[in-house]
């Protein structure tokens, strides 16, 4: 028999309307935003579904760019998230898309440039009472939700990388919680991700990034 929490009746602490198009999609530009060095200088958003029918009215567009400066779903800020980002030179646009017909109702994607000239782009899902789904990140097709502590790893695809990630996190003492590999296709970009019970200790990032056929490393602590 399957059963709810609490949570699930009462849904998140939030600033907004809506769980799903104000905290959720806070929530997924808040994890976006730990996948790129600062500082951001560029994002744009590409909205789904209701997210792009109802943004305005539901907060959504304001919740998505005070997630990806870093505001939690709670944050006061959120409200006034257009005036700090023009403070802080952030320059941003949303596009609202009609195609897709198989994607989730609020989806959005994001893409975010830094100082440094990296992109990265990523799509995340509101499932309801704020909570969130990553589905991809570059281009490639992931799955994780934030609600663990999570190493992404990324790595090019060829034996015994995994089994050299498995060893680091072992030697960390890290436990793993759930451990799941996404591949652009054989002997390409990979990605390892890692999500675990316990906050991820310092240094890890820098041991993983010591074997040469590991790309990046980001770390998302919820």
């Amino acid at each position: 028999m399957s059963y709810i929490s609490v949570f699930d009746v009462l849904g998140p602490d939030m600033i907004g309307p809506s769980s799903s198009h104000t905290a959720g999609a806070a929530v997924i530009a808040f994890l976006a935003h730990k996948m790129i060095a600062p500082p951001l200088e560029k994002v744009e958003f590409t909205l789904y579904g209701s997210f792009s029918k109802t943004y305005r009215g539901h907060g959504t567009d304001r919740a998505l760019l005070g997630g990806i400066m870093g505001f939690g779903a709670d944050d006061a800020r959120i409200r006034n998230s257009f005036q700090i980002a023009a403070e802080r030179g952030l320059a941003y646009s949303f596009a609202p898309c009609d195609t897709g017909d198989d994607i989730h109702p609020n989806t959005v994607d994001i893409r975010m440039e830094n100082a440094m000239g990296r992109v990265v782009t990523v799509r995340g899902e509101s499932l309801g009472g704020g909570k969130v789904r990553i589905s991809r990140i570059n281009g490639v097709s992931v799955d994780f939700t934030g609600d663990y502590s999570t190493v992404i790893v990324v790595q090019q695809d060829k034996p015994g990388v995994v089994a050299y990630i498995t060893k680091v996190l072992s030697d960390s003492n890290v436990n793993i919680a759930f451990m799941r590999l996404f591949r652009e296709a054989k002997g390409h970009t990979a990605y390892t991700i890692v999500e675990s019970d316990g906050r991820f200790p310092e240094g890890i990032a820098e041991s993983l990034r010591t074997n040469p056929n590991v790309h990046d490393v980001m770390i998302v602590e919820p």
